[in-house]
């Protein structure tokens, strides 16, 4: 069964990290670009990174450049998205999908999200 298992998400203050994990089974993530996405309350999800399969290229949203780091360990089958420097605005259900290709694919085998919430 091909799933992708998000994980890693909780409360932290403004200012901390978090590193999130997105573990895949039934699949081999090498031959996978991998997109982390976010969802807010009343808002509409959007991208927050991606991974391409080939040569680890890596593509941010312009809010969170600077602050989160995309990374893949294919020996694990996990991609990681560390979160530093969080904020208010970062509060969401994290989800990873997979796809041929960052820029012109389209993501499937959606997890089930992770929630992060950042408050004081």
């Amino acid at each position: 069964q091909v799933q992708l298992v998000e994980s890693g998400g909780g409360l932290v203050q403004p200012g901390g990290s978090l590193r999130l994990s997105c573990a895949a089974s039934g699949f081999s993530l090498d031959y996978y670009a991998i997109g982390w996405f976010r969802q807010a309350p009343g808002k509409e999800r959007e991208g927050v990174s991606c991974i391409s399969s080939s040569d680890s290229n890596t593509v941010y949203a312009e809010s969170v450049t600077g602050r989160f780091t995309i990374s893949r360990d294919n020996a694990k089958n996990t991609v990681y998205l560390q979160m530093n420097s969080l904020k208010a605005e970062d509060t969401a259900v994290y989800y990873c999908a997979k796809s041929t290709t960052c820029d012109r694919g389209v993501f499937g085998s959606w997890g089930q999200g992770t929630q992060v919430t950042v408050s004081s």
